[in-house]
């Protein structure tokens, strides 16, 4: 008996030693989500539990920047590891394929080195938009849904916004959330990565009416602005901002605050879709061994600086929420106010992974920081938006360059709202120049027009249904 007993507890200890494996990847893209999250504290209006009950479980960064701040070229950048400036692709209507190569990208080097890969929803630029390899992906499905009886019509102009009068469960991100669920339930023969790629709040902001209700529109406190911000913004930031456009729109409408309640109740909704997913993977088996890396694709301004949607180099349309969970690696309740941005996102997840980073990755491996949120850190977060166009966010500046060769200089440290241009101060040349020297040495030729970049709304997304078919008004 003695020999069997040794025997069977030195199996035990073997079994017990014997490490769990590479981990597995829980990815959440979020379309459009600005910093309106709870742990940011930048409105305190926004509800979103799930997302800042995932922030305590970790580590979120509160300087967390795009590369981009529009949805083709942001997640094109993200998932390739690749800079627009080096590949090219700069806006929405651009093909990303032939600046980057599909084997470049996040998921197929994943797959390369072991990993069972699954997608569903807005991953690249549309849910139809299946870049690299995946061995089984879902682009969702959502039908046309009546607008509630009490909307009033589809929006302003090209801000779109209306509450619907179906249910949760009628939405194409609530398929997409139900599909990743199951795959994280079932047995797989190698560790998995699984996209979940939300769109909401990415307009048109229709969602179920009960999720407006949560923000009655008395109660609705507008976006930090004054007048005439733009006032000392060269004519480059002046003609991205676009003030005689969607700004003007909403303002003759008189209907700003029913454009940010809507926008709130979309963030609200897309918040009840993380915390199904997030409460999947605490019931997991694989719980201890998974990555958990949050992410949305850019910011959205909601008429600061006379300006609307991305499309544009300030602190609102390109700061992130940005939340990590690492097994062994992060500690609950991590706050990093490093400045970091998306090009760090696939090197990190290779160390973590412990494969293989690919030579060609232009990001830095933030690994340190989620280990100590508080290391030394000293690189800036940099920003693309269109050819020759860069912004350079440090902790405390933010330095843009335009392609013409104007700039801007914001404090933020002390002008967090970025009121007040300092470019012309010769006494801050030097802090110009320091910054300067992030900024990409090179700007790639525009990629063409194509497949990558056909349109705003990703496909699948639910959307009212269109006059003539018995339903309310199209947003």
């Amino acid at each position: 008996m003695r020999p069997l007993f040794l025997w069977l507890m030195t199996l035990a200890i073997l079994t017990a030693a014997e490490p769990a494996g590479k981990p597995n990847i829980l990815f959440i893209p979020i379309d459009d989500l600005n910093h309106w999250v709870g742990f940011l504290g930048r409105n305190v209006q926004t509800r979103t539990p799930n997302i800042d009950r995932l922030a305590k479980m970790g580590v979120a960064f509160t300087q967390a920047y795009c590369t981009a701040p529009s949805c083709n070229p942001s997640r094109a950048s993200l998932m390739s590891g690749l800079r627009p400036s080096s590949t090219g692709c700069y806006e929405n209507n651009q093909n990303w394929r032939p600046g980057i190569g599909e084997d470049k990208l996040l998921n197929s080097h994943l797959a390369k080195n072991g990993y069972v890969v699954f997608g569903a929803g807005k991953i690249y630029h549309g849910a139809g938009d299946r870049g690299g390899h995946f061995d089984e992906y879902f682009p969702g499905k959502g039908g046309p849904m009546k607008l509630h009886p009490e909307a009033k019509d589809a929006g302003v102009g090209g801000i779109k916004f209306a509450p619907l009068a179906g249910s949760d469960e009628e939405m194409a991100d609530h398929a997409v959330v139900s599909w990743c669920i199951e795959k994280m339930s079932q047995k797989h023969d190698k560790p998995w990565f699984i996209a979940a790629g939300l769109v909401k709040p990415h307009m048109p902001w229709n969602v179920p009416k009960k999720w407006f209700d949560l923000f009655p529109l008395e109660q609705i406190q507008l976006p930090p602005h004054i007048a005439g911000d733009l006032g000392d913004v060269p004519a480059a930031g002046v003609k991205i901002a676009k003030p005689t456009g969607d700004h003007a729109a909403i303002l003759e409408s008189g209907r700003w605050k029913e454009a940010v309640q809507a926008y709130l109740a979309a963030i609200a909704y897309c918040d009840f879709e993380v915390g199904r997913l997030i409460d999947a993977w605490e019931k997991s088996p694989e719980k201890d061994n998974t990555i958990i890396c949050l992410w949305s694709d850019h910011g959205w301004s909601l008429g600061e600086k006379e300006h609307w949607r991305k499309f544009a180099l300030w602190e609102e349309p390109t700061r992130t929420v940005f939340i990590w969970k690492a097994p062994g690696v992060t500690a609950p309740g991590g706050l990093c106010a490093r400045p970091v941005d998306y090009a760090s996102i696939y090197p990190t997840l290779c160390a973590l992974a412990g494969i293989p980073a690919p030579a060609h990755l232009e990001g830095a491996d933030i690994t340190s920081l989620l280990r100590d949120p508080k290391a030394e850190w000293k690189l800036p977060a940099v920003t693309t938006w269109m050819k020759g166009n860069h912004a350079v966010r440090s902790e405390d500046w933010r330095y843009i360059r335009y392609a013409d060769g104007s700039e801007e200089l914001y404090h933020n440290s002390s002008d967090p709202l970025e009121h007040v241009n300092l470019a012309g101060k010769p006494d801050l040349s030097a802090k110009k120049a320091e910054l300067a020297k992030f900024l990409p040495q090179k700007d790639a030729a525009n990629l063409p027009r194509g497949k990558g970049g056909e349109g705003e709304e990703a496909e699948g997304a639910s959307k009212p249904a269109k006059k003539g078919k018995g339903k309310k008004k199209a947003a």
